[in-house]
């Protein structure tokens, strides 16, 4: 009885922690009512946002009202996985019903355009030429929120106990030792990057509505944009010169964003994903445009533009473009596919495998051929730099880097075999799935609302696992099955004993 009087208070709290972020995300849902005071011909629409909105704040604070009276121990890892995995899920069920009510979305049409949304994906299926002016505020606020964290920025903002865990939950580092300041501190970067980015690209000539829609996307290396020829719709040097620097400080680790911001430039400079970008994005570029732009684009200052952009738009997982990839060949995809594999920055709004990973296995293959050239008594230091100072790497976390590696490959191949199956060409195939589990955005014309509903669900799969990274995803499954397996069984015993 005791353990079962436990496992009910903990999960009490749980469900309250999670019924935090859901009337928080249904308070965001109102965020598109703003659009509805200018544009007063998207009035109508009003409940379309205003009715499911309504209805996830009140289920939150419902859910919020289980918060148990008695202190708490802090919540555990696994705990903080099934808070995020449960709010990701209500979030993206009920950020699908806007789709559903004002474009006329089906379900799994509506739960893939939300979920590419919170995920910061930014593929599509809804034509924005027809969509309002709501619509598409509600989809760039989703990347927004999705990019800075939907868990642990929501939550660790109102919780204590719950905050470590979230962050650990969600692969966040800390900027400071309290959780609560971290979050200040993301919340007021992220905030700072959206107002000077508005602000660039007003005077860049952009309008003042796509503007906020761009800085947002661009910022949480979403990729939603208001135009369906994305930023080459305006074809401007100006333009595009304000989404690169956005982009690379979207898919920047916020730790080395802090100390680029507090002047630590030698920290920032010896920082493995910082000099991995350095060598990667002139070296693709340069690729790009020797082998694949210089060819399609007869000017050269355009063909040099595309090269440096779709590089960015690539490693960043941003997923803007300035051109149609139909008429690349084939190396120009290969770089693509490969950029987005790699992704960006580890505790960033980025995603793919993370440059981190690939630093650090690059370091242990390099560890591991200076070992097999040294006597067999010498020690080879294993060390990073991890913000201003260096450390040891353990076996355990190149493991872990290894593994996770693995699994996406894995997937890799898995979503792309579905897409093969379905009639699609493997070249097609594979970027369409590179870009769905990177949570890139970029689309040689595969995702659309034409899709067989199976790919969609495999695509929202990819997602989901792209961004919740697979390990906290497959925790918080397993976590609650076993609880699930242990209440049933542990009433069942009670019964029997009951009946005997």
């Amino acid at each position: 009885m005791r353990e079962s009087r436990h496992l009910r208070q903990r999960y009490r709290l749980i469900l309250a922690h999670t019924g935090s972020i859901l009337a928080l995300a249904g308070g965001l849902m109102l965020v598109p009512l703003l659009a509805m005071a200018a544009w007063k011909q998207d009035g109508a629409r009003m409940q379309a946002y205003l009715l499911p909105g309504t209805l996830m704040a009140a289920g939150g604070l419902l859910l919020r009202r289980l918060m148990p009276r008695a202190v708490l121990s802090p919540l555990n890892l696994q705990e903080g996985g099934v808070i995020v995995f449960l709010s990701w899920l209500g979030v993206c069920l009920g950020s699908a019903l806007p789709f559903m009510l004002e474009s006329h979305l089906n379900f799994t049409q509506a739960v893939f355009e939300s979920v590419s949304g919170w995920t910061t994906t930014g593929l599509s299926v809804v034509d924005v030429t027809k969509a309002s002016h709501a619509l598409l505020l509600w989809r760039s606020t989703m990347q927004l929120a999705g990019g800075a964290g939907l868990a642990i920025l929501m939550l660790a903002a109102l919780t204590g106990p719950a905050g470590t865990a979230l962050h650990s939950a969600e692969g966040r580092d800390q900027l400071v030792p309290n959780v609560r300041q971290s979050a200040k501190l993301v919340l007021t970067i992220y905030t700072g990057y959206v107002i000077a980015g508005i602000a660039a690209y007003v005077l860049a000539g952009m309008p003042v509505f796509d503007a906020i829609n761009h800085t947002f996307a661009a910022i949480s290396t979403g990729g939603f944009s208001t135009q369906p020829e994305s930023i080459g719709h305006w074809d401007s040097v100006a333009i595009e010169a304000v989404t690169l620097p956005l982009m690379l400080l979207g898919s920047l680790n916020f730790v080395t964003a802090w100390l680029l911001l507090r002047g630590k430039m030698r920290a920032v400079l010896k920082n493995g994903e910082v000099r991995l970008v350095a060598v990667l994005l002139p070296l693709t570029a340069g690729i790009l445009f020797l082998l694949t732009c210089r060819g399609l684009y007869p000017s050269l200052p355009k063909a040099i533009r595309v090269a440096v952009f779709e590089s960015v738009t690539a490693l960043t997982t941003t997923g803007f473009s300035t051109v149609s990839y139909n008429n690349w060949n084939g190396i120009g995809i290969y770089v693509l596919i490969a950029l987005m594999l790699i992704g960006g920055g580890i505790c960033s709004t980025a995603g793919g495998i993370k440059q981190f990973r690939i630093y650090l296995l690059a370091k242990a293959l390099w560890w591991q051929v200076r070992m097999g050239l040294l006597p067999p008594t010498a020690v080879v230091a294993r060390t990073i730099q991890d913000g201003e100072r260096e450390r040891q790497v353990s076996d355990s976390e190149m493991l872990r880097a290894g593994l996770f590696v693995f699994l996406y490959l894995v997937t890799i191949i898995g979503g792309t075999g579905i897409m093969v199956a379905y009639g699609f060409g493997l070249q097609d195939a594979l970027l369409e799935y590179a870009s769905t589990l990177g949570t890139v955005g970029l689309s040689i014309g595969v995702t659309s609302p034409n899709l067989p509903a199976p790919i969609l669900w495999a695509q929202i799969a990819g997602m989901l696992l792209g961004r919740l990274e697979f390990f906290v995803l497959f925790t918080a499954i397993l976590k609650l099955r076993r609880e699930i397996v242990d209440s049933v069984t542990l009433l069942r015993r009670n019964m029997f004993w009951k009946t005997s």
